[in-house]
């Protein structure tokens, strides 16, 4: 993939965050999902790419657009895959809280893992403590071996999970190690790449999430030096006959970094919606807007966070919020 890319990905990231910002705080989940749906596949469209959709928001009968199978960009070369979640927290962003991002990775054709949206078991390190993880391993196990590779007392590691239910027995067992827990409501995306993120104080990430979501993170992570595995978790045997017409053999092998994304190529773009760890949301003045993004390709291992100011007069077709809208029907840049 040419790196000219990168920059076009974070347009695509911010164009989502920017028609998803004004629904911030307002309680509407689905009118915040549509609006950065809506703006991420407009701007798909100005991007030189010949782009499939291997992780989206959904199959085909399920969702208008977005979804697993849909040819985007400008049907031009290079050929890629691309894994979307234009909303990543549409509960974080309906009630105002941290977190909410819009994300994509890309890679080229072929390379990124194509998972149907059900849950999978997944455990993240970032770099330092990479190789020293085992999904099949006990808690205690693998908090005691990233603390050995971070050099850091059992008592000084910090987990993340999601705050669920079905996650009550990982929480007792930390505790009871002297793991400090941090919960987090959704997005679980962010958190794994926190855990690769030195500020962001995170260790390690366990407990079970969406596969989609397991994807994206795995991507953010390899441009990192991070790991994630996962194991994909089917209800039955309809999710497993569609995980193997996505190419998966065993449907509920442990899965390895190779397994998300194949070789090493795979750009990851990110744009904040509401002030999380990582990332500024989107700040709203008059006419103008600012996004705050970053975008990271694993062939170089570079690293790039993008402060840009937007001119709504003149590119308003980004603010798809309902009231708020005042679209033409060309994007101006």
């Amino acid at each position: 993939m040419e790196r000219e890319l990168a920059l076009e990905f974070v347009r695509v990231t911010e164009a989502a965050a920017l028609a998803t910002g004004r629904f911030m705080g307002r309680g509407d989940r689905i009118a915040a999902d549509d609006a950065a749906v809506s703006a991420m596949r407009r701007a798909f469209d100005t991007v030189y790419i010949d782009g499939v959709v291997v992780i989206g928001e959904g199959e085909m009968d399920e969702a208008p657009m977005l979804y697993i199978g849909e040819k985007v960009g400008a049907g031009t070369p290079p050929q890629v895959d691309v894994a979307v979640d234009p909303l990543e927290g549409t509960n974080l962003v309906a009630k105002g809280l941290p977190n909410a991002l819009s994300v994509l990775a890309v890679a080229p054709r072929n390379c990124l893992l194509h998972s149907p949206d059900i849950y999978m078991d997944k455990i993240a390190v970032g770099p330092k403590a990479a190789g020293h993880i085992d999904l099949d391993a006990s808690v205690e196990e693998n908090i005691r071996q990233v603390a050995s590779a971070l050099g850091k007392k059992t008592e000084d590691i910090v987990a993340i999970l999601l705050d669920r239910p079905r996650h009550e027995h990982i929480i007792k067992e930390l505790r009871h190690l002297g793991v400090r827990v941090k919960l987090i409501s959704d997005g679980d995306v962010s958190a794994a790449i926190a855990t690769a993120v030195e500020w962001a104080g995170v260790d390690i990430l366990l407990g079970i999430g969406g596969a989609p979501e397991g994807v994206l993170a795995a991507a953010a992570l390899k441009c990192l030096g991070g790991e994630l595995q996962g194991r994909l978790l089917p209800d039955n045997e309809q999710d497993r006959n569609r995980i193997k017409e996505m190419g998966l053999k065993e449907p509920e092998q442990l899965l390895f970094m190779d397994d998300f994304v194949k070789g090493d190529d795979v750009i990851f773009a990110a744009s904040g919606i509401t002030d999380g760890d990582l990332l500024k949301g989107v700040r709203y003045a008059g006419n103008e807007a600012s996004t705050h993004s970053v975008v990271m390709r694993s062939m170089t291992g570079t690293v790039r966070f993008v402060q840009a100011t937007h001119r709504l007069d003149i590119k308003p077709h980004f603010v798809v919020a309902r009231e708020c809208a005042v679209a033409p029907e060309e994007p101006q840049e």
